[in-house]
């Protein structure tokens, strides 16, 4: 997921009447009143950012392990598909009922699928608790937007916000060299396991002082919500058809046919659920509302449809260390936080003028540092070109992503700014569990050797096309 996890909650009902304490107005959310609260949420959202990141650096060493070479995208797109599904689902609950059973749900959750990942036997029971882990993420990082929007003073929101994006950057920069020494020093196992302690200690942090704010009582929004879950197991029905077509394809058309019959029942459930999640006739684009859905699917589906592979690829094709490929990935998390500031500074001087054009720009770096990647994984290639090629990605992201995340929410109509941030992160993670998910079906039908350089040159065509959408990001309202 890395920083590119910019959530941004879906407003909820008037924030309830929590009691507030006496006396003179705390100024800090580590005031004494906030402290344990406020280090608990910070703890969680670190755990999530940090798992996001060095399930995918350790990876390689987990498929070798678990014979699952042919499953490889699964892994990561099944956590994308239960954070999509945790994210709403435990979110309405929080709304009706409180976020503290919630809460406590979602890190129950989260901390049994790392036990469950940490003592997989196999890729299978190592998938089914990334599930887990995703729904429990999704609900902790939903739920501590919504505690921050009703348990803190406005005054402190900002600065609380704030330290909340800085929490989901810090794992992007030290996940997966951390991850990667583990792996080689340690065991894989390692990556899921040694979280357990941290998260019950995040636990005992922040459920005290949460269990005192008062329930909203929002009814839930069941339609959204059965939805949500229906296109989550359509995708995944596709994504199995899309490994299926892999397997057939390297068996010579053996099982095609089951293959054939998974992507149609995949596309027969999942496309109804799409068509009530997103607007109507969204691929008509004629609207900049519609286009910026797409825009986000297509830059999700380039960025983290590569960082899926890269490790795997960078190891296999270059043979360079787990740990070098996981100083290849940090590199390109520094890069999008540098240039993510510098964009800021600069919007603001610029009053926003020229976000469409920043996020075609972008876009087009992303295409360029894709096929940079892909070259760099030649054999007669430089080794360096993978790092400049990855840096050059990521910038790519760091311009496109916060503009676009910008120039959609002014496309909002008033008073529906929630439902389209929350239309936005959906088009998030699906673009990055299909992007995952293509990549492994590739390297099942291909193998490493051409599985990994045949996405990478998919992705960057996919780069391209961001950057010919960007043009219908127009008619931005002042």
């Amino acid at each position: 997921m890395n920083t590119s996890t910019e959530y941004t909650p879906q407003p909820s009902s008037p924030p309830p009447s929590n009691p507030k304490p006496s006396g003179p107005k705390p100024s800090s959310p580590f005031a004494p009143e906030y402290r344990l609260m406020s280090v608990g949420l910070l703890l969680g959202i670190v755990l999530i950012a940090f798992e996001s990141i060095a399930v995918a650096t350790a990876l390689p060493a987990v498929a070798r392990d678990l014979n699952g070479l042919g499953l490889y995208g699964w892994p990561l797109s099944a956590f994308y598909m239960g954070f999509m599904v945790g994210t709403v689902a435990l979110a309405s609950l929080a709304d009706r009922d409180g976020p503290a059973r919630p809460l406590q749900l979602s890190l129950l959750l989260f901390g049994l699928g790392l036990l469950t990942g940490g003592l997989a036997p196999n890729m299978g029971v190592l998938i089914a608790g990334r599930v887990l882990q995703g729904l429990g993420g999704g609900g902790v990082a939903a739920i501590a937007y919504q505690i921050i929007n009703t348990a803190y003073p406005t005054s402190m929101r900002a600065r609380m916000l704030a330290l909340i994006s800085s929490a989901w950057v810090l794992p992007a920069l030290l996940g997966p060299p951390i991850s990667s020494f583990i792996t080689e020093h340690w065991r894989w196992r390692g990556v899921f396991l040694a979280l357990l302690p941290l998260v019950v200690l995040a636990s005992a942090l922040m459920l005290p002082p949460v269990r005192a704010l008062v329930a909203a009582g929002t009814p839930l929004a069941l339609g959204r919500l059965r939805a949500v879950v229906v296109a989550a197991l359509g995708v995944t029905l596709l994504l199995a058809g899309l490994t299926q077509a892999g397997h057939a394809f390297a068996a010579q058309g053996h099982n095609a046919l089951g293959a054939l019959g998974l992507l149609l029942l995949g596309l027969l459930v999942a496309l109804p659920a799409l068509h009530y999640l997103f607007p109507p006739q969204l691929l008509r684009l004629n609207t900049p509302l519609k286009a910026g859905y797409v825009e986000r699917f297509l830059l999700a589906f380039a960025f983290f449809g590569t960082e899926t592979i890269l490790p795997l690829g960078y190891a296999e094709l270059r043979g360079v260390s787990l740990f070098e490929a996981g100083l290849t990935l940090t590199a390109g998390s520094v890069t999008w936080a540098a240039v993510n500031f510098a964009h800021s500074r600069l919007d603001e001087r610029f009053q926003g003028r020229y976000r469409p054009r920043v996020v075609r720009v972008g876009a087009a770096c992303i295409a360029l540092g894709l096929l940079g990647v892909w070259w760099g994984l030649h054999p007669q290639a430089p080794q360096w070109a993978v790092l400049v090629g990855w840096s050059v990605t990521a910038m790519g992201m760091g311009m496109s992503y916060p503009a676009h995340t910008l120039v959609v929410m002014q496309q909002a109509p008033e008073g529906q700014e929630g439902a389209v941030s929350g239309t936005v992160q959906l088009a998030d993670m699906l673009g990055s569990g299909l992007g995952a998910g293509l990549g492994g079906a590739l390297i099942a039908a291909l193998g490493t050797q051409a599985g990994v350089p045949t996405q990478l040159l998919i992705l960057a065509f996919i780069g391209l096309l961001a950057a010919a959408l960007a043009g219908k990001l127009v008619e931005v309202r002042a």
